[in-house]
């Protein structure tokens, strides 16, 4: 029975740290603009693409996040604070828009492709940095566990569960903007951006306070 509390505790918090900072709500916008020349179901598929990229690109990273933090050299309190800074980062540009996410010229070389699904849906869209960084501190906590197999296992689980909640977000993309509007729409933006600074913040606390421990045992 503690086996699967414990199992269960870790995909929920897989999905607790990633949903905020993957953010779907945020893409909607993104999607309308750019699929507009597009079929319905020709939207559908694109969006479905881009979740599955999306989860293939984190549990890419996910599987070679120690190895590339050993290569590097990287400490999880380096890649904590790191992490934050960036997660902050993206926050404060959610919660203060001086400009837009994508710009007027990006949008119509974005609109001018036939497959959006890879870039910019999935990436930067989905899977960006902070996101990727989020994993990578999963996948090298994870492996200073006992089981570190079932340990990326359950991670990867909790990344297909935030793929499947980002498809049917997108899936309902022109319904959500619809029924938003562009004034709920830039609420909602603002309002997940606060999250991720109250997160990037957290991560940023984390790593100070490992570095302190460190310090003491030193």
């Amino acid at each position: 029975m503690n086996w699967f509390v414990e199992g269960l505790t870790l995909v929920l918090s897989t999905i607790g740290a990633l949903l905020p900072i993957v953010n779907p709500l945020s893409a909607v916008g993104m999607v309308v603009t750019i699929t507009a020349n597009l079929t319905e179901p020709e939207r559908t598929e694109q969006i479905r693409r881009a979740c599955i990229y999306m989860f293939f690109i984190l549990t890419s990273f996910l599987v070679a996040g120690g190895l590339i933090m050993n290569f590097f050299g990287i400490s999880i309190p380096g890649l904590r604070i790191a992490g934050g800074m960036i997660v902050s980062y993206l926050g404060f540009r959610m919660l203060f828009p001086d400009t837009a996410t994508m710009s007027r010229q990006e949008q119509a070389e974005a609109a001018a492709k036939h497959d959006v699904s890879f870039t910019p849906l999935a990436m930067p869209g989905l899977s960006g940095p902070g996101s990727i960084a989020v994993v990578v501190g999963m996948s090298a906590a994870a492996q200073q566990t006992q089981h570190i197999v079932v340990g990326h296992i359950l991670i990867a689980v909790g990344i297909a569960v935030v793929g499947v909640i980002s498809y049917i977000t997108l899936r309902a993309a022109t319904r959500l903007s619809k029924v938003l509007g562009v004034a709920g729409m830039n609420a909602m933006a603002r309002i997940m951006g606060f999250l991720l600074i109250c997160i990037g913040v957290q991560f940023i606390i984390n790593g100070v306070l490992d570095v302190t421990r460190l310090a003491r045992t030193m």
